[in-house]
């Protein structure tokens, strides 16, 4: 009867709750996948990844570092394998390290030193014993490849090298010996990653050491690197990993002890739960992967420069007896993961933290038990709190969930400071905030009416995420008319006339509504406000219906954004055999009037102003300049993070006042060096040029022109400054251009 009785009282938040228990119960048993909870849990994992990480510097492992003052001082990548052998000979005679790894491939011999052309002349001078003799005598040191084989022979060296998913025809190189080989996970019920292609280094150098690993990365979903394959499958025998290679070699020992889990009442039917090496042990997951034991962010292990190895300038207790990796953190090599600890870093430090995991045997475990725990998990606290929850006030509801999820907590961290076990965490937690969420929210109806009118106004405009801020303050928002400071953009494609004369009314459609998507998104995902679609074009603003106080950096962002998302929806139109769309993008920030405006048959939410005419002036024009974005220089005075190209000063149509027009060209880590090399040069030729140096500023132009020469900007200078020598200018005038 009491039964009865609850369940006529509560029976809808009841039904609520074991419904979201029976659907997390069906994630936990992999019935039912959830992207979302997955990226929960991989954030989860970061999060305490981070809070007990045990940080400081780990003396055994140094990292010899090819960075841009090795590049600057030993001469551009790759080096000739003649300074690697020096390198190699003074690490182990001078230094005395106990291991070296090379987070590098050798994969093409070294051509560097000219012994090819010489051995091409012997040919032509095979009579002439003088320049036989001669050749003889210096081929050993012109051989640099072999210089290298010599250096590695009879040392504790380790290679690295690749393996390729699909690619059985591509194989390069010469692989090491396979740590395990031919049957020796038969009848094993192991998900092993094969590989079909690799890219290995050339016989000479792997024949010199029994040492080798694969450096291929690992990253999640999300481009996060939190695990590594410790062994590959390839042509049924097994490859392990880079930093288990090192760590063999450190060691001395050429062999894995594979240790299997017993699934079944057969010794055969087992998992491979762990590695041994040496004392160690290395616990691997069903995928046979290991987590990373991240030490702390980039910089916990001692870097060298290369060339200061070169060059003995490194004091010896700096790097006897240890392990020596050599890597590269120059931008340039490519050689840049995302972690979970950093989002740019160096990938030669995810081997180091490794290899000191294994020598702690500090690797965490997340073996296939836990998916069992967190069932547990899930069925007891959601039992406990869909049968309490209702009969609860909301103090001691809340009190109740947030025990819930201490205890839950406290469970998690123990297991992983005491046991080195990784515990499932984010889908308890996510079920337990649901059921609390449902039943607390219960009755709640009056406010969802309200937050559904605004979603109604607003939802066409603006993205979801500042929807659920207006309704959480919906006195905030003015829809009458007013002034604000704002940002608006306009864009367009260019030649679209063109292109729909070329398309049937359903294809002009589909093409619109793939183009108009995509960049619509990246203007939400900014944080902007969609004014309207003007055929083909895009009119957008940020700054209201909320106030924005980075509306221009968000514009900016948004800007750069869509001529990306752009070169995507290229990508897809080229596939399906549509026009290829060009783009122009003009943005300006000022005083706006900003509301609802229209007639009493049809209102809009739109921005009206001089300074909204001026966007649209601006985008107008990009196809004078050959750019893609142009802004004025209110826009580049407050966005400080962006490097910009001007363009010029110009007056435009329906304006008397000149503005300088800027491009940008992204933030100062997009930016490459030879393109801040090419602004300078071109700054000084807009110096020229304005100063009516004509001759001066057309050799710069005609050399950017050279360095570009689709460079539709550069043509602009230089067609001005032929038309400026015939007919100069008058002798006030100030480098305006009048449109």
């Amino acid at each position: 009867m009491v039964l009865i009785s609850v369940i006529k009282q509560h029976g809808i938040r009841l039904g609520l709750s074991f419904s979201i228990i029976t659907f997390m119960l069906l994630y936990a048993v992999n019935v039912l996948p959830l992207g979302f909870l997955q990226k929960l849990e991989n954030y989860s994992y970061d999060a305490r990844l981070n809070l007990m990480m045990p940080r400081g510097i780990d003396e055994r492992i140094v990292i010899i570092d090819i960075d841009e003052k090795s590049l600057k001082e030993q001469g551009r990548w790759p080096w000739g394998r003649n300074k690697l052998a020096t390198l190699v000979n003074n690490l182990f005679t001078h230094y005395q390290v106990n291991t070296l790894g090379f987070d590098i491939i050798f994969a093409e011999k070294d051509e560097s030193s000219g012994l090819k052309a010489l051995e091409f002349m012997q040919t032509r001078l095979k009579n002439d014993a003088a320049f036989t003799h001669e050749l003889n005598a210096i081929k050993p040191s012109l051989d640099h490849d072999q210089l290298f084989a010599d250096s590695i022979k009879n040392r504790n060296v380790v290679l690295g090298y690749y393996f390729v998913p699909n690619a059985a025809d591509n194989k390069i190189g010469r692989l090491p010996a396979p740590v395990f080989k031919t049957g020796q996970f038969d009848n094993k019920p192991i998900e092993f990653t094969k590989m079909l292609g690799f890219g290995g280094n050339i016989a000479t150098l792997q024949k010199s050491t029994p040492f080798a690993g694969h450096l291929n990365p690992e990253p999640d979903s999300d481009g996060i690197t939190r695990s590594i394959s410790v062994l590959y499958q390839h042509d049924n025998q097994y490859y392990d990993a880079f930093s288990i290679a090192v760590a063999r070699a450190y060691f001395k020992e050429s062999d894995l002890q594979a240790i299997f889990e017993n699934l079944g009442a057969s010794d055969d039917y087992s998992g491979l739960e762990q590695l041994q090496l040496a004392d160690k042990i290395i616990p691997v997951d069903e995928k046979v992967a290991i987590l990373v034991p991240y030490r702390g962010p980039q910089g916990s292990f001692q870097y060298v420069s290369a060339t200061d190895v070169l060059n003995k300038k490194v004091a010896l207790k700096d790097l006897n007896n240890k392990i020596v990796l050599v890597g590269t953190t120059a931008p340039g090599l490519m050689d840049l993961r995302a972690t979970p600890v950093q989002n740019v870093y160096a990938g030669v430090e995810i081997h180091a933290n490794v290899i000191a995991g294994i020598l702690d045997n500090s690797i965490k475990q997340r073996p296939a038990y836990t998916l069992g725990v967190q069932f547990l998990q899930l069925l007891i606290a959601g039992l406990i709190l869909a049968l309490m929850l209702p009969h609860l006030n909301p103090l001691k509801a809340t009190l109740l969930t947030l025990l819930t999820i201490a205890l839950i907590l406290v469970i998690n961290i123990a297991s992983w400071k005491m046991a080195n076990l990784v515990l499932p965490i984010a889908a308890s937690l996510f079920m337990i905030s649901l059921i609390y969420i449902v039943n607390m929210s219960y009755g709640f109806f009056v406010e969802a009416r309200a937050k559904r009118q605004l979603t109604k106004l607003f939802g066409q405009y603006v993205p979801p995420e500042l929807v659920l801020e207006m309704a959480k303050n919906p006195e905030t928002i003015n829809l009458e008319g007013e002034n604000r400071e704002m940002t608006v953009l306009f864009s367009d494609i260019r030649g679209f006339t063109h292109i729909a004369e070329g398309l049937s009314p359903q294809q002009l459609s589909m093409v619109m509504n793939e183009f108009l998507t995509p960049l619509t998104q990246v203007i939400h995902n900014n944080l902007g406000t969609v004014d309207k679609y003007m055929g083909d074009a895009i009119m957008a603003f940020w700054g209201a219906p909320l106030i924005d106080d980075n509306h221009v950096q968000n514009a900016v962002n948004a800007a750069l954004d869509m001529t990306a998302a752009l070169k995507l929806v290229n990508k897809k139109f080229a596939a399906k055999k549509w026009p290829i769309i060009n783009m122009g993008i003009g943005i300006n920030t000022g005083n706006m009037a900003v509301g609802n405006m229209g007639s009493s048959f049809r209102m809009a939410y739109t921005v009206m102003g001089d300074a909204v005419n001026l966007g649209s002036r601006l985008e107008s024009l990009t196809k004078n300049y050959g750019v893609e974005i142009i802004v004025s220089e209110d826009v580049k005075l407050q966005t400080g993070a962006i490097v910009y190209r001007e363009l010029d000063i110009v007056r435009v149509k329906g304006r008397d006042k000149p503005v300088t027009i800027f491009e940008p060209l992204g933030t100062n880590k997009q930016v490459s060096r030879a393109m801040q090399e090419e602004l300078t040069i071109y700054q000084k030729a807009l110096e020229l040029y304005r100063g009516k140096n004509w001759g001066d500023s057309e050799i710069l132009f005609l050399k950017l022109q050279a360095m570009h020469s689709d460079s539709t900007l550069y043509s602009v200078y230089l067609s001005r400054i032929k038309q400026y020598k015939r007919v100069p200018p008058s002798f006030n005038w100030d480098g305006v251009f009048n449109y």
